[in-house]
């Protein structure tokens, strides 16, 4: 081979040595790249907020936080009726007894604005304060007993006790002493098993044989329905109670204007034929005096 082929070889392969190749510059810069996003990764991560409870509970959008919230101020509100203290309370009183003072702004104005406003078991003061909205305005046994007279006498029949125990405060202590007293009457619906207080009249009570009283107690009606024992007593000539309830009377139905009696209307001349008509009044004159 020529001498100054390989010379030039020579001096090729150390110019490529020395001068540094771009592939690298490329690598290295997207090794660089790769740690600036993760450190930009990892400093978004640590400067998030972390999730508090405290501001998981009063976030806005958490829809069953504020029910939670107003289904514990009815239960307290309830609870302290019955115990006897039926003063209003402020929102902040009423928060401060349930121990959630950390509720949010925007939780104490849904409450103050619709949902102690609208609540049928919440009624709202003129001054501004709440007070538990019960079934029946009962302050003590008198007031109880005089609701069940009332009822009574309209025929409206009894109360149910689960609605004298939310509304009397101090519930089991008046009705035990009204039961001594033989003042009440309680009665189990067959239905749904709950218990109905009656006013106990007293004067409405008859005095019954022993001798009838055991006739009736002896005869067996559990088998037979309504119907059974109506068809039986129909046969025996006894016609049973068809209407329980109370009849209302009937209001007398007013008669309409058009319905009065017509007057008689006299009947009108035939003025459109007022050109044609002739009159025989003279004619009739002139005649008699002839005669």
């Amino acid at each position: 081979m020529d001498p100054a082929l390989l010379k030039e070889r020579e001096l090729f392969k150390k110019r490529a040595l020395t001068t540094p190749t771009v592939e690298k510059k490329k690598n290295e810069t997207k090794s660089e790249s790769i740690k600036d996003d993760k450190k930009k990764i990892k400093s978004t991560v640590n400067s998030a907020p972390k999730l508090d409870i405290n501001t998981y509970k009063t976030a806005t959008g958490s829809s069953q936080y504020r029910f939670g919230v107003l289904l514990k101020i009815v239960k307290h509100m309830k609870t302290r009726h019955q115990d006897g203290d039926t003063h209003p309370l402020t929102i902040e009183d009423i928060l401060d007894e349930t121990n959630q003072l950390d509720v949010g702004v925007k939780v104490k104005q849904w409450l103050a604005t619709e949902a102690l406003q609208n609540n049928p078991k919440i009624e709202a003061t003129s001054d501004g304060r709440y007070i538990f909205k019960a079934m029946y305005k009962l302050k003590d046994r008198k007031s109880l007993l005089k609701l069940l007279k009332q009822q009574d006498l309209k025929g409206l029949g009894g109360v149910m006790l689960e609605d004298i125990q939310e509304s009397l405060p101090h519930c089991e202590k008046a009705l035990k002493t009204l039961q001594n007293q033989n003042e009440i009457i309680f009665v189990t619906r067959p239905i749904d098993k709950k218990k109905v207080l009656f006013y106990n009249d007293r004067t409405a009570q008859l005095p019954i044989d022993e001798e009838f009283q055991k006739l009736w107690r002896s005869v067996g009606v559990d088998v037979m329905d309504d119907a059974k024992i109506d068809e039986y007593l129909e046969k025996q000539g006894i016609r049973s109670m068809q209407d329980h309830g109370i009849k209302k009377q009937i209001a007398p139905k007013r008669k309409k204007a058009n319905q009065r009696k017509r007057q008689f209307k006299k009947p009108r001349d035939n003025e459109h034929l007022a050109d044609v008509l002739e009159t025989y009044e003279d004619n009739t004159l002139t005649q008699k005096n002839t005669v």
